[in-house]
């Protein structure tokens, strides 16, 4: 996948301006900034859901914009924020419903198409809770619901907006682990993500935006200074480094004069 000098816009309004961009394949990739930035914006442009004002998104050198949409919806999976089910589903009738895309008048369900939810909730580690209600679930495993309904579509790129945005630090830990593991076994995994100090520690790949463009971008270690983190939220902070990982750990000292 790759944003080929992408720019998104609400009405008049520029919201993702001239944007390159191409997240690694078989990497979490985690795009940071501050509120209003652009950032779920630009997840919209790169799932196909809010079409480009200028530049184009290509998937394996095509134009996104160009493909049916469920050609488009079998190549790549999307979980927004907050996302919803109607009451009375277990787990397993969500993730059924990430096989959709697969389905059509001439094909209806297949043992191929369990045998991909049983993968998705094994990879998820949900298999033990197939049988549960959503509602009955801790926010942790709603989110590992959801994320494998999106595993069920075996796509090759993931792209999550702020999936861990309403939970504790142990479900958020819980997911991120989850992330990184999909991302080991081959997916392009891209998450919006508002906590910095996640994305340093889970991400191979950081993006960093303010007011619609893209500021920095690489590793964590790499990208991550003092000097970054004053002008993307206006705070002063110090940047250690993780003796177990040397992945950057952030301290923030207080707001920048």
């Amino acid at each position: 996948m790759r944003a080929d000098g992408v720019t998104l816009a609400h009405g008049q309004a520029i919201a993702v301006d001239t944007i390159r961009l191409a997240p690694p394949p078989g990497r979490l990739t985690a795009v940071v900034g501050p509120n209003g930035c652009g950032k779920s914006t630009l997840l919209a442009g790169l799932s196909r859901l809010h079409r480009p004002a200028g530049g184009t998104v290509l998937l394996d050198g095509r134009d996104l914009a160009r493909l049916p949409a469920r050609e488009a919806a079998r190549r790549i999976g999307l979980l927004p924020q907050s996302a919803q089910a109607p009451d009375g589903l277990t787990v397993a009738d969500l993730v059924r419903f990430g096989r959709q895309p697969h389905q059509g008048l001439l094909r209806q369900w297949s043992p191929q198409d369990q045998q991909a939810v049983d993968r998705a909730l094994t990879a998820t580690g949900m298999t033990a809770l197939a049988g549960r209600l959503l509602e009955t679930l801790s926010g942790g495993q709603r989110q590992r619901a959801w994320i494998a309904l999106t595993v069920a579509q075996e796509t090759a790129v993931l792209l999550l907006d702020e999936p861990t945005s309403a939970l504790d630090l142990g479900h958020q830990l819980e997911v991120f682990e989850l992330l990184r593991e999909l991302a080991a076994a081959g997916r392009t995994v891209v998450v919006v993500v508002h906590d910095l100090m996640l994305a340093c520690r889970y991400a191979d790949h950081l993006v960093a935006m303010k007011a619609g463009r893209m500021v920095a971008e690489g590793a964590p270690r790499e990208v991550v200074t003092p000097e970054l983190i004053r002008r993307l939220y206006g705070v002063e902070a110090g940047v250690l480094r993780d003796p177990d990982t040397d992945r950057p750990l952030v301290v923030p000292r207080g707001l920048a004069p």
